[in-house]
């Protein structure tokens, strides 16, 4: 959780601002290994379709008359999909806490912006 992210690393957040960094790119420096650790569930689960069950999209195609070349096509473009969604909101959510936009209540006074 970014926040508690935050708290953890107050240190390497004062480090940044005490070498002329803006309060914003410190908190990114303290936040940014976070991110690298929010995407790596849905790359697990990427990485792991097909092996233990058949995706949706794949049995669906199939059920509908296509060829498994289409399912596979299918598939992909869902995968991608959901990859594509899952590091934009990533990166959307780190900009707005690293610039103070999203901010827990009781760290508002902790890192004022």
């Amino acid at each position: 959780r970014p926040p508690d992210e935050l708290v953890a690393g107050r240190g390497t957040y004062e480090a940044g601002l005490a070498v002329g960094l803006t309060s914003t790119e410190a908190a990114y420096l303290v936040l940014e290994p976070t991110a690298r650790e929010a995407l790596t569930p849905g790359l697990d689960q990427t990485r792991t379709v097909g092996l233990v069950t058949l995706p949706g999209a794949f049995i669906g195609v199939l059920l509908g008359g296509g060829t498994p070349l289409e399912a596979g096509s299918a598939q992909v473009l869902v995968l991608i999909g959901l990859l594509a969604g899952q590091a934009l909101t990533c990166a959307v959510l780190l900009r707005l806490v690293a610039s103070g936009r999203v901010v827990r209540r009781d760290l508002a006074t902790m890192f004022p912006r």
